[in-house]
């Protein structure tokens, strides 16, 4: 638009601008044609930020000079960082303008340091929007999609009649992002899960996590069940990760039969519930952690779920406590669930893991899956 009006100039008026190598620079910015939007927007910003600094000797009620932070605050939304940069000089020479003109003592230290601290916020955050590539608010957006996809990523598909379960999935600290996860898949006669811990927690086991849900969900019931932890450590492995390690759990149940073969790949065990003498047996399955070594061996369990029986998968957070030993980690979380077997494993599950991870900051996850 500016690029249109300078056109209208009388030619001396053009050829003397063009002496003056600043104004020389911005005739060219203002000639080209890329990045429209922000070069709009800053001159937009630079208008208002003028006609406050104007204003502002002239009605301090409708102008203030304080009121450029909201200029400042719009920058660091809308503008690439070398053009809130030119913003900020703008904003520096009203401010400039107003003390002289209002005297010192009306535009204050006070003033100032707000709107230079309000100036470092912004540089922060353009500068974060530029290395996304995002304008606005849409880099937080888009957080909240990503988490909101891997909270989808842990819902249990519908089972089949005579058969429950519950996913109890709990971020350390109240987090929105975890490094445990949950994957499923149910046919009319089998039923997959995966419970996966992402080591780490907060949002850098967060992002990992979800790109590992993505990978993994798509790679159970797509593989044969035999070979999804294998296949699972050949994909870390061409990852190449420096952060961390990944366990897994894999579960297969024929919904018919009540059959199951439990997987591990240095998880916790998995914990089978036998209605018929009330005991909780804790499974032997055991295999190498996922991503270590590329040819991933494992010893597999298998069993039967009779009427009443339930398994139960859970991640470390809830059983491993700092100088405490696993096993009596496990003993008091089987302790805790021993509670909800009067009144059903669908009660009181939330409350049970929440009330576990209260004294430990980490990511804790529960299912349980059992036959009616």
């Amino acid at each position: 638009m500016l690029s249109r009006l300078v056109q209208f100039l009388p030619l001396r008026i053009r050829r003397f601008l063009r002496r003056i190598p600043a104004l020389v620079r911005l005739y060219q910015w203002l000639q080209r044609g890329q990045l429209t939007q922000d070069r709009n927007a800053l001159v937009a910003l630079v208008t208002v930020t003028v006609v406050i600094g104007v204003s502002a000797p002239a009605s301090q009620t409708w102008f203030s000079p304080s009121a450029v932070v909201l200029t400042v605050l719009a920058g660091g939304l809308m503008l690439r960082v070398r053009s809130l940069g030119v913003l900020l000089g703008v904003v520096a020479a009203a401010l400039l303008y107003d003390a002289i003109a209002m005297g010192f003592s009306r535009v204050g230290p006070g003033v100032i340091a707000t709107i230079i601290v309000t100036a470092v916020l912004a540089t922060v955050l353009a500068r974060s929007r530029e290395q996304l590539g995002v304008k606005g608010l849409r880099g937080e957006q888009m957080l909240l999609e990503l988490r909101d996809r891997l909270r989808r990523h842990g819902e249990m598909p519908k089972l089949p009649p005579g058969w429950d379960s519950k996913v109890v999935l709990l971020q350390a600290g109240g987090s929105s992002f975890g490094g445990d996860f949950f994957v499923s898949v149910c046919n009319e006669q089998t039923l997959e899960v995966a419970l996966v811990d992402v080591s780490g927690k907060g949002v850098d086991a967060g992002t990992r996590a979800l790109m590992l849900s993505g990978a993994f969900g798509g790679l159970l019931g797509s593989v044969e069940s035999g070979r999804f932890l294998p296949a699972c450590n050949a994909y870390l492995q061409r990852q190449r990760w420096d952060e961390g390690f990944v366990t897994a759990v894999h579960l297969t149940i024929d919904l018919e039969t009540g059959e199951y073969t439990v997987e591990s790949a240095g998880h916790p065990p998995a914990v089978q519930f036998n209605a018929g003498s009330g005991t909780w047996r804790v499974s032997s399955a055991k295999g190498v952690v996922l991503g270590v070594v590329p040819e991933m061996s494992s010893e597999p369990e298998s069993g039967v779920l009779g009427p009443g029986d339930a398994l139960l998968l859970y991640t470390d957070g809830l059983v491993e406590a700092p100088g405490r030993d696993l096993d009596a980690g496990i003993d008091r979380l089987l302790g805790a669930v021993e509670s909800l077997v009067p009144s059903g494993f669908k009660e009181g599950a939330t409350e049970l893991v929440t009330e576990m991870a209260a004294a430990r900051d980490d990511d804790c996850a529960l299912v349980l899956i059992w036959r009616k």
